[in-house]
Protein backbone atom coordinates (compact mmCIF):
# COMPACT_ATOMS: atom_id res chain seq x y z
CA UNK A 1 0.00 0.00 0.00
CA UNK A 2 1.45 3.11 -0.88
CA UNK A 3 0.51 5.90 1.12
CA UNK A 4 0.84 10.06 0.54
CA UNK A 5 2.44 12.12 3.55
CA UNK A 6 -0.96 14.02 2.66
CA UNK A 7 -3.05 11.01 3.61
CA UNK A 8 -1.85 10.89 6.86
CA UNK A 9 -3.61 13.31 9.41
CA UNK A 10 -5.53 10.29 11.17
CA UNK A 11 -3.91 6.77 12.00
CA UNK A 12 -3.90 4.77 8.55
CA UNK A 13 -6.58 2.18 8.17
CA UNK A 14 -3.68 -0.76 8.04
CA UNK A 15 -2.23 -0.17 11.63
CA UNK A 16 -4.31 -1.94 13.94
CA UNK A 17 -4.33 0.46 17.31
CA UNK A 18 -4.45 -2.23 19.73
CA UNK A 19 -1.03 -3.36 18.23
CA UNK A 20 0.82 0.48 18.13
CA UNK A 21 3.77 0.38 20.75
CA UNK A 22 2.63 2.19 23.31
CA UNK A 23 6.49 4.31 24.10
CA UNK A 24 8.94 4.93 21.01
CA UNK A 25 12.11 5.74 21.76
CA UNK A 26 13.87 7.78 18.65
CA UNK A 27 17.64 8.87 17.92
CA UNK A 28 17.38 11.86 15.53
CA UNK A 29 20.43 11.34 13.60
CA UNK A 30 21.69 12.83 10.13
CA UNK A 31 21.19 16.48 10.65
CA UNK A 32 24.77 17.50 9.58
CA UNK A 33 24.98 15.30 6.92
CA UNK A 34 21.40 17.06 5.15
CA UNK A 35 22.59 20.44 5.66
CA UNK A 36 25.87 19.05 4.04
CA UNK A 37 24.15 18.05 0.77
CA UNK A 38 23.04 21.14 0.75
CA UNK A 39 25.53 22.97 0.87
CA UNK A 40 24.42 24.41 3.72
CA UNK A 41 26.02 24.82 7.87
CA UNK A 42 25.57 22.15 9.77
CA UNK A 43 23.30 24.48 12.34
CA UNK A 44 20.84 24.72 9.40
CA UNK A 45 20.16 20.59 9.78
CA UNK A 46 19.71 21.22 13.38
CA UNK A 47 16.87 23.84 12.44
CA UNK A 48 15.23 21.60 9.77
CA UNK A 49 15.60 18.71 12.59
CA UNK A 50 13.71 20.54 15.02
CA UNK A 51 10.81 21.84 12.80
CA UNK A 52 10.81 17.56 11.84
CA UNK A 53 10.30 17.42 15.32
CA UNK A 54 7.42 19.34 15.79
CA UNK A 55 5.54 17.43 13.32
CA UNK A 56 6.80 14.17 14.93
CA UNK A 57 5.23 14.80 18.10
CA UNK A 58 1.82 16.09 16.39
CA UNK A 59 1.99 12.72 14.44
CA UNK A 60 2.02 10.68 17.75
CA UNK A 61 -1.30 13.18 19.26
CA UNK A 62 -2.67 12.58 16.26
CA UNK A 63 -2.33 8.76 15.71
CA UNK A 64 -2.58 7.76 19.50
CA UNK A 65 0.87 6.72 20.76
CA UNK A 66 1.04 7.39 24.32
CA UNK A 67 5.02 8.60 24.89
CA UNK A 68 7.58 9.29 22.92
CA UNK A 69 11.23 10.39 23.87
CA UNK A 70 13.81 11.28 21.65
CA UNK A 71 17.44 11.69 21.90
CA UNK A 72 18.11 15.81 21.92
CA UNK A 73 21.75 16.11 23.26
CA UNK A 74 24.26 13.38 24.42
CA UNK A 75 26.33 13.88 27.24
CA UNK A 76 29.15 12.99 24.25
CA UNK A 77 28.13 16.29 22.04
CA UNK A 78 29.84 19.12 24.21
CA UNK A 79 32.81 17.41 22.13
CA UNK A 80 31.54 19.36 19.44
CA UNK A 81 32.87 22.91 17.93
CA UNK A 82 31.42 25.62 20.97
CA UNK A 83 29.41 27.34 18.31
CA UNK A 84 27.82 24.41 17.10
CA UNK A 85 26.76 23.45 21.17
CA UNK A 86 25.89 27.15 22.22
CA UNK A 87 23.25 26.76 18.84
CA UNK A 88 21.75 23.47 20.20
CA UNK A 89 21.24 25.24 23.50
CA UNK A 90 19.47 27.70 21.65
CA UNK A 91 17.54 25.21 19.74
CA UNK A 92 16.11 23.54 22.57
CA UNK A 93 14.97 27.11 24.19
CA UNK A 94 13.36 28.42 21.20
CA UNK A 95 11.45 25.16 20.84
CA UNK A 96 10.08 25.54 24.39
CA UNK A 97 9.34 29.05 23.59
CA UNK A 98 7.47 28.34 20.47
CA UNK A 99 5.73 24.88 20.71
CA UNK A 100 4.83 25.41 24.98
CA UNK A 101 1.25 26.44 24.14
CA UNK A 102 0.60 24.12 21.75
CA UNK A 103 1.37 21.73 24.19
CA UNK A 104 -0.53 22.84 26.51
CA UNK A 105 -3.62 22.93 24.09
CA UNK A 106 -2.81 19.41 23.10
CA UNK A 107 -2.81 17.99 26.45
CA UNK A 108 0.94 17.46 26.32
CA UNK A 109 3.46 15.81 29.25
CA UNK A 110 7.00 17.67 28.61
CA UNK A 111 9.36 16.27 30.88
CA UNK A 112 13.38 16.10 30.39
CA UNK A 113 15.80 13.22 31.31
CA UNK A 114 19.75 13.65 31.92
CA UNK A 115 21.83 15.68 33.98
CA UNK A 116 20.81 19.24 33.61
CA UNK A 117 22.95 20.91 35.82
CA UNK A 118 25.30 20.85 33.34
CA UNK A 119 22.70 23.43 31.12
CA UNK A 120 23.52 27.01 30.50
CA UNK A 121 21.06 28.27 33.94
CA UNK A 122 18.39 30.07 31.80
CA UNK A 123 17.57 26.83 29.43
CA UNK A 124 17.48 25.19 33.40
CA UNK A 125 15.05 27.92 34.16
CA UNK A 126 13.23 27.11 30.29
CA UNK A 127 12.99 23.01 31.42
CA UNK A 128 11.39 23.67 34.84
CA UNK A 129 8.96 26.03 33.95
CA UNK A 130 7.92 23.90 30.81
CA UNK A 131 7.74 20.70 32.65
CA UNK A 132 5.94 22.83 35.54
CA UNK A 133 3.19 24.15 33.19
CA UNK A 134 2.58 20.82 32.12
CA UNK A 135 2.91 18.27 34.68
CA UNK A 136 -0.89 17.57 34.74
CA UNK A 137 -1.82 16.94 30.97
CA UNK A 138 -2.73 13.79 30.33
CA UNK A 139 -2.18 12.96 27.04
CA UNK A 140 1.20 12.19 24.94
CA UNK A 141 4.06 11.79 27.62
CA UNK A 142 7.34 14.03 25.88
CA UNK A 143 10.49 12.67 27.01
CA UNK A 144 13.48 14.85 25.72
CA UNK A 145 16.95 13.31 26.46
CA UNK A 146 18.96 16.59 26.87
CA UNK A 147 22.82 15.69 28.44
CA UNK A 148 22.08 12.33 28.64
CA UNK A 149 24.15 9.24 28.48
CA UNK A 150 22.65 5.77 29.64
CA UNK A 151 26.04 4.73 31.10
CA UNK A 152 25.87 7.61 33.10
CA UNK A 153 22.48 7.38 33.63
CA UNK A 154 23.16 3.76 35.89
CA UNK A 155 26.23 4.38 37.54
CA UNK A 156 23.90 7.50 39.28
CA UNK A 157 21.91 4.58 39.90
CA UNK A 158 24.14 2.60 41.27
CA UNK A 159 25.82 5.35 43.34
CA UNK A 160 22.41 6.31 44.26
CA UNK A 161 21.43 2.80 45.63
CA UNK A 162 24.85 2.47 47.47
CA UNK A 163 24.59 5.45 49.08
CA UNK A 164 21.38 3.98 50.74
CA UNK A 165 23.44 0.55 51.33
CA UNK A 166 25.72 2.53 53.01
CA UNK A 167 23.40 4.41 55.29
CA UNK A 168 21.96 0.84 56.47
CA UNK A 169 18.55 2.12 54.70
CA UNK A 170 18.81 -1.21 52.44
CA UNK A 171 19.81 -4.05 52.23
CA UNK A 172 22.28 -5.40 49.18
CA UNK A 173 19.43 -8.38 48.84
CA UNK A 174 16.94 -5.94 48.95
CA UNK A 175 17.85 -4.76 45.30
CA UNK A 176 15.91 -5.95 42.39
CA UNK A 177 15.23 -4.90 38.96
CA UNK A 178 12.01 -3.04 39.84
CA UNK A 179 14.05 -0.92 42.22
CA UNK A 180 16.96 -0.33 40.16
CA UNK A 181 14.36 1.09 37.62
CA UNK A 182 12.65 2.66 39.70
CA UNK A 183 16.76 5.09 40.59
CA UNK A 184 17.06 5.45 36.67
CA UNK A 185 15.77 8.99 34.88
CA UNK A 186 12.82 7.33 33.42
CA UNK A 187 11.35 6.03 37.06
CA UNK A 188 7.61 5.50 36.51
CA UNK A 189 7.61 5.97 32.59
CA UNK A 190 7.63 2.11 30.76
CA UNK A 191 10.29 0.78 28.80
CA UNK A 192 10.26 1.44 24.55
CA UNK A 193 8.86 -0.81 22.72
CA UNK A 194 10.22 0.98 19.26
CA UNK A 195 13.61 2.37 18.82
CA UNK A 196 13.54 4.48 15.64
CA UNK A 197 17.01 5.35 14.51
CA UNK A 198 17.33 7.34 11.09
CA UNK A 199 20.10 8.02 9.14
CA UNK A 200 21.10 4.23 8.34
CA UNK A 201 23.34 4.20 11.66
CA UNK A 202 22.92 0.73 13.46
CA UNK A 203 23.72 1.48 17.02
CA UNK A 204 22.73 2.64 20.35
CA UNK A 205 25.06 5.77 21.06
CA UNK A 206 24.71 5.27 24.63
CA UNK A 207 20.82 5.65 24.86
CA UNK A 208 18.83 3.76 26.89
CA UNK A 209 20.85 0.57 27.69
CA UNK A 210 19.10 -0.52 30.40
CA UNK A 211 15.56 -0.17 29.22
CA UNK A 212 15.87 -1.33 26.14
CA UNK A 213 16.32 -4.53 26.64
CA UNK A 214 13.36 -5.99 24.68
CA UNK A 215 12.95 -2.61 22.28
CA UNK A 216 12.21 -3.56 18.64
CA UNK A 217 14.73 -1.55 16.32
CA UNK A 218 13.68 0.25 13.41
CA UNK A 219 16.48 1.63 11.17
CA UNK A 220 15.60 3.80 8.36
CA UNK A 221 17.64 5.54 5.73
CA UNK A 222 16.35 8.76 5.81
CA UNK A 223 18.33 11.59 7.03
CA UNK A 224 16.54 12.78 10.06
CA UNK A 225 15.26 16.21 8.51
CA UNK A 226 13.85 14.02 5.99
CA UNK A 227 12.00 11.35 8.49
CA UNK A 228 7.98 11.83 7.51
CA UNK A 229 4.89 11.07 8.41
CA UNK A 230 5.03 8.10 5.74
CA UNK A 231 8.24 6.67 6.82
CA UNK A 232 6.64 6.50 10.56
CA UNK A 233 3.97 4.87 8.93
CA UNK A 234 6.82 2.38 7.58
CA UNK A 235 7.96 1.89 11.35
CA UNK A 236 4.88 1.23 12.77
CA UNK A 237 4.12 -0.82 9.87
CA UNK A 238 7.25 -3.41 10.22
CA UNK A 239 6.67 -2.84 14.18
CA UNK A 240 3.30 -4.49 14.14
CA UNK A 241 4.45 -7.29 11.85
CA UNK A 242 6.91 -8.36 14.37
CA UNK A 243 6.10 -11.38 17.24
CA UNK A 244 7.28 -10.19 20.19
CA UNK A 245 8.51 -13.35 22.21
CA UNK A 246 10.39 -12.28 25.25
CA UNK A 247 11.81 -15.00 25.55
CA UNK A 248 9.23 -17.56 25.22
CA UNK A 249 8.70 -19.75 23.00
Amino acid sequence: MIIQQTELQYLPPDLKRELLPKHVAVIMDGNGRWAKKRGLPRIRGHKAGVSNLKDLVRCCHDWGIEALTVYAFSTENWKRPRKEVNCLMALIRRFLRQELEEMLEKNIQIQFMGDLTELPPSLQQEISYSMKVTRNNTGIRFFIATNYGSRQEILHACQAIAQKVQQGLLQPEQISEELFTNHLYTAGLADPDLLIRTSGEMRLSNFLLWQMAYSEIYISDALWPDFNRVDFHRALSAYQQRERRFGKV
